[in-house]
């Protein structure tokens, strides 16, 4: 029992750094945009970045729920023959997904932690268990839901750009400009809350899962003190920023204009935030960036730098087989300890 409350007490610090780490890596997607376009300047647009994912991450749980039961059931990780395996199974998710997400945002890649963090969970319950363990139904409902919100967002964002570009196709270039950058406070804030609801759920979700595999809980609720540690940990990672990452999504795909910024961002937590009111987890990376395409196509398909798309749809890609790999190989490894 002592080893096993010591597992649990390193996966609920691996999942908070986790979740520290998601702030700074993801953050930028949510005020990228707003940046590039000097509508906030970058240390003015972490901090609100840090507050309103702070609000979102403590207003929703059902995210958290959908990560702690429907991609393996947690209850069925531990056996009393062997009590240790689903402690050892999520410590080796969580060090999976964190060496990714540290590698993505050193080379500055926009990846997808919720796609690390799943991709890890399955491929380390898969080692311990075999393919028997997932939790099919919910995880091809999850999977459906990464797969499918990239091309919503880009919908959404062609379709809000063509709008506005009805709306004000008579208006002063100047004039729009300024008045959209000053929009674009708000419509960053929002992004920022949004990517609270969803993504600081992962987290909580797995330190649920952590407690049951531990026999330390005995339902899929979230935790009031869990709740409340995630979202520090989730604001204290956005206050540190990931410029590197800014730099990617605020440019390289194309060049934003407070126009762009603001449709981009209203389109992108208009999907985010469903998702989250469906209790599905989905990738704000993804989202942001197919948002972003999809409001430069609608503007000029030219303008749209589809080499460094390509570049960040690959990484979406390889992302949870990687993932699922390296949280297999971890998971054999710390199998030799534990």
């Amino acid at each position: 029992m002592d080893i096993i409350l010591i597992i649990t007490l390193l996966v609920v610090a691996f999942a908070l750094l986790f979740d520290f780490i998601n702030g700074f890596h993801d953050t930028a997607n949510a005020i990228a945009t707003s940046v590039s376009t000097r509508a906030l300047p970058p240390r003015v647009a972490v901090l609100m970045a840090a507050f309103m994912n702070f609000i979102g991450a403590i207003t929703f749980v059902g995210v958290a729920k959908a990560i702690a039961s429907d991609i393996v059931d947690p209850f069925a990780l531990s056996t009393p023959e062997a009590p240790l395996i689903g402690s050892v199974v999520i410590l080796a998710a969580l060090l999976s997904a964190i060496t990714w997400n540290l590698a993505t945002w050193y080379f500055g890649i926009p990846s997808s932690s919720s796609h690390t963090l799943i991709g890890s969970i399955a491929g380390a319950a898969i080692a311990a268990a075999g393919f028997d363990i997932l939790n099919y139904t919910g995880f091809i409902k999850i999977l459906e839901a990464l797969l499918l919100s990239p091309f919503i967002a880009l919908a959404a964002g062609f379709l809000m750009m063509s709008l506005f570009k009805i709306i004000f196709k008579n208006t002063n270039l100047y004039k729009t400009n300024k008045g959209f950058r000053t929009m674009q406070i708000f419509t960053a804030a929002i992004q920022s809350f949004t990517h609270g609801t969803n993504d600081a759920q992962k987290a909580m979700g797995i330190i649920t899962m952590a407690l049951i595999a531990g026999g330390l809980q005995h339902t899929d609720d979230v935790q009031g003190w869990v709740r409340l540690a995630c979202a520090v940990a989730m604001g204290l990672g956005t206050s540190i920023g990931g410029y590197k990452i800014i730099k990617t999504v605020g440019g390289k795909i194309m060049k934003i204009r407070p126009v762009n910024g603001a449709a981009a961002d209203l389109a992108s937590a208009t999907v985010i935030f469903g998702a989250t009111l469906i209790h599905l987890p989905v990738s704000t990376t993804h989202v942001i960036s197919s948002a972003i395409m999809g409001v430069g196509s609608a503007q000029r398909v030219k303008g749209v730098k589809w080499g460094t798309a390509r570049k960040i749809v690959l990484t979406w890609i390889i992302t949870m087989p990687i993932s699922a790999l390296m949280a297999a190989i971890i998971y054999t490894i710390l199998n030799l300890f534990f």
